[in-house]
């Protein structure tokens, strides 16, 4: 009998997670809790909670032959570097080539994963999910874990003393999503990291000033 492997998520690792457990013989189930597949690069206007956010404008800032799973090159005609509507084109002609979404239970969340009482003999686990108000418990031989790790903003906002007082918005870029409402603003953007960077470019042709920001030396 094929062990039972659970998925949760049905992002980038979960698909590939998908393909090698059935590549090896695995029986898996992959459990979504939104509607589609796509996860972190599947845009949205609406930031939701546990659910990773990205602003219209992200591209890939690795070349499509980096980005690609091993075994299914991208196609030709894609650009070098991919718009996230392109990068999530590839994750569903991979999901509808390897016939991986009938494994898939979208709008489905789960919940906790435990140990079962005899795990150190069968290794075997519990997972409990929720799907239209309905709890359900199955029991799987190995969850992989693949939901994830830009859900959370870090806001360290007791870094900033008076920020109480400041009259301005503040948000973390999870919020950012386009530069329009932003025309003629003067704006800070905090860090130097891929995201800080294409938001700082991309409002800077519609704000009045993006002073840099500056750093303490070492």
């Amino acid at each position: 009998m094929a062990k039972k492997v659970a998925v949760i998520g049905a992002g980038v690792s979960g698909l590939v997670s998908l393909k090698c457990c059935v590549d090896e013989g695995l029986e898996p189930t992959c459990f979504e809790r939104t509607e589609d597949i796509g996860g972190l690069w599947r845009f949205k206007e609406n930031v939701e909670d546990g659910r990773a956010s990205i602003y219209r404008s992200v591209i890939t800032n690795t070349s499509k032959e980096m980005s690609c799973f091993s075994d299914f090159p991208m196609p030709e005609d894609f650009p070098n570097f991919l718009h996230n509507s392109k990068l999530l084109e590839y994750f569903r002609i991979f999901a509808k080539k390897f016939d991986l979404l009938k494994y898939i239970q979208f709008q489905t969340t789960v919940l906790h994963v435990k140990r079962r009482p005899d795990f150190s003999s069968s290794g075997q686990w519990e997972v409990v999910t929720q799907s239209g108000g309905k709890e359900q418990s199955a029991i799987f031989d190995a969850v992989m874990v693949c939901s994830g790790h830009h859900i959370l903003p870090h806001m360290p906002l007791q870094s900033f003393p008076g920020i109480e007082r400041f009259q301005g918005q503040y948000f973390h870029s999870r919020q950012y999503k386009r530069p329009a409402g932003f025309e003629g603003k003067r704006i800070l953007v905090i860090g130097i990291g891929n995201s800080a960077s294409d938001i700082a470019v991309e409002l800077s042709k519609e704000a009045a000033q993006i002073p840099p920001e500056r750093t303490r030396p070492e």
